[in-house]
């Protein structure tokens, strides 16, 4: 058995929590604990993205959003794109380490190219590597760490006043939720999202999107009084 690196690529002592020792015989914090679908809304997002400023962390946190809410990506999917697999001129991005290792190529709409532009411009300014790239250090170029992004969001969303958990997921669940009331076919939300069959994008969707149920209750007739109602019957 290999004894663990104590030293980091660039020389320096790792922190004790890095180690795999550190977490031996100790379950995850989080293990089992599941979060109920609750995707923001539209209004929420754009706060977000207007809260996470104009610097190079704040371009790339608004580029990665817009990535997992128009293209509905998994953040780990996300996280492993590189500059190459993105064809503006199609408006496609080329999905290489999917769920199960599974490839696909997935749509993203007009606007969110657009949104993503200011990060495309940044990006071949910062070291070759993963499109959402650390910005600094030793190891500038590598893919950020989802825990990373997570934590980010996580505290934008507070700066914006989003008063709901703000976690990758979410906006996976607001671009199937966007794409169902917008009528886009079942079938085409299913190779989105990249789900193995149709059964699952539906279950998935009925989890998150209550739309119809809502609106066929809301919009019932007031109850009805029966004519005879308070009429005194006849001596």
């Amino acid at each position: 058995m290999q004894p663990e690196q104590l030293l980091d690529c660039a020389g320096r002592r790792r922190s004790p929590a890095t180690l795999a020792s550190f977490h031996q015989g100790h379950s995850p914090r989080k293990k089992g604990l599941r979060y109920p679908p609750n995707p923001p809304t539209v209004e929420e997002i754009i706060a977000v993205m207007r809260a996470a400023g104009e610097d190079p962390d704040g371009i790339r946190l608004r580029g990665l959003i817009v990535v997992l809410w128009r293209a509905g990506l998994r953040i780990s999917e996300a996280l492993a794109l590189s500059e190459t697999d993105l064809d503006a001129a199609r408006g496609a991005i080329l999905v290489r380490q999917g769920k199960g290792g599974k490839r696909r190529e997935v749509g993203m709409d007009r606007w969110a190219w657009d949104q993503l532009q200011p990060w495309l411009a940044l990006r071949p300014t910062l070291s070759v590597g993963a499109l959402f790239c650390i910005l600094r250090g030793p190891t500038s170029g590598r893919r950020c760490a989802p825990a990373g992004i997570r934590a980010q969001l996580r505290r934008t969303a507070e700066r914006a006043g989003v008063r709901r958990r703000f976690a990758p997921h979410q906006l996976r669940h607001a671009h199937a939720v966007e794409m169902s009331r917008e009528g886009v076919p079942l079938v085409v939300i299913q190779r989105q999202l990249g789900h193995a069959d149709l059964g699952i994008t539906s279950a998935y969707l009925r989890g998150i999107d209550n739309t119809e149920i809502i609106h066929a209750v809301h919009e019932r007739p007031a109850p009805m009084i029966p004519a005879t109602t308070g009429l005194s019957h006849a001596a």
